[in-house]
């Protein structure tokens, strides 16, 4: 995703989350999601979403344009848009690990074989006048790195890095497998060790180590899997938000890594994007969650106990048939962004990959 400038109310529990998703619904007749499906010129259109969030949905998105022998493989993972409207999508597939499209969902260009077939986040900040791809290949023995647009390797800084600048990794059993980074707004940024220690590890600007951020747990300022974060400056204060997704929540910091406030009610939420008022949070267990500016839920994208129940059942065994897969309906959403008309673009964690453009109607 790409960082665009832009929570203050205290602490929710479940309840009040599900009470206002359900309030949300009420007022304008609908369920959260809905799907509706319409002809035109013998195209079925599918929307999701009401009121003021509605989508409509393309699925298998750029997927026409793919070149022989390019293929998204176990999953397709991150999703990031830069200032040009490129649409940068990782994967477990080949070449490379991140596949290039346009706006119109033409190919443009793979790259990424620095973390060949293990691409995971991916997220983009401009520097001066030019644009990096900071990735995080999801495995302990490749590092987090930064690149230009192009594909040239700026830094890597893996396991070793980390340990010898903040000593997490000599405490016992504690592993390490990147998930993602994020961006301050003094120009350093984050280093999410999602899968691994569970902790964010703080940089300044000039690539100087400031801290580390979390550890192993369930109480405030601890993860279970820090997935995604993102920094939120929607109340014109600067935070870190991050999905702590195990832990079914969000949590906020101030950017001295003091924790402020903590929002439940989350399925598995797994990634982070605001654009203006609104945070989107795709949730790896088949919905999509928007926000506004008092992080009050305004839309739940599809959202369908029943149809979670199916894609949950038998080990998750339905990321792997997509015959299964039902139009205007998600499966894992791993990943998700806005581009700069308010579309949304989703990355699946599903065989085969799948990149839904969600196209704002509203």
């Amino acid at each position: 995703m790409t960082q665009t400038p832009n929570p203050a109310s205290p602490s929710w529990n479940r309840r009040q989350f599900l009470r206002t998703a359900t309030a949300v619904a009420a007022s304008s007749g609908l369920s959260p999601c809905f799907v509706r499906a319409s002809d035109k010129s013998g195209n079925r259109d599918v929307i999701v979403g009401s009121g003021e969030y509605q989508y409509r949905c393309h699925h298998n998105w750029g997927n026409a344009s793919l070149p022989a022998g390019h293929q998204y493989g176990g999953a397709s993972h991150g999703v990031a848009v830069d200032a040009a409207g490129l649409i940068y999508i990782t994967h477990y597939g080949n070449p490379g690990s991140i596949f290039v499209f346009d706006p119109e969902g033409r190919f443009v260009k793979s790259l990424g074989e620095l973390h060949a077939g293990k691409g995971h986040g991916i997220d983009i900040r401009k520097e001066g006048n030019e644009e990096f791809l900071y990735v995080s290949p999801s495995e302990s023995n490749l590092s987090f790195a930064k690149l230009s647009l192009t594909g040239e390797t700026v830094w890597q800084r893996g396991k070793n890095e980390l340990n010898k600048d903040s000593g997490v990794y000599d405490q016992p059993r504690t592993n390490y497998r990147p998930t993602n980074a994020s961006f301050r707004p003094d120009g350093g940024y984050y280093l999410g060790d999602g899968y691994g220690s569970n902790y964010l590890f703080e940089y300044d600007r000039n690539d100087k180590f400031v801290r580390a951020i979390g550890g192993t747990g369930d109480q405030a300022g601890q993860f279970r899997t820090p997935h995604g974060q993102w920094l939120d400056e929607r109340d014109g204060i600067p935070k870190l938000v991050v999905a702590d997704r195990a832990n079914k929540r969000l949590q906020w910091f101030d950017l001295n890594g003091k924790h402020l406030k903590t929002l439940d009610g989350f399925l598995f939420p797994a990634d982070i994007d605001i654009r203006g008022e609104l945070m989107l949070v795709p949730d790896l267990h088949a919905r999509i969650t928007i926000l506004d500016k008092q992080d009050q839920v305004v839309a739940q994208l599809g959202d369908d106990p029943e149809w979670r129940a199916k894609v949950l059942g038998n080990g998750f065994a339905m990321r792997k048939t997509p015959a299964d897969w039902q139009p205007g309906k998600f499966i894992h959403p791993h990943d998700a962004c806005f581009d700069a008309e308010g579309n949304i673009f989703v990355a699946e964690w599903v065989v085969t990959g799948r990149v839904t453009k969600l196209e704002r109607l509203t």
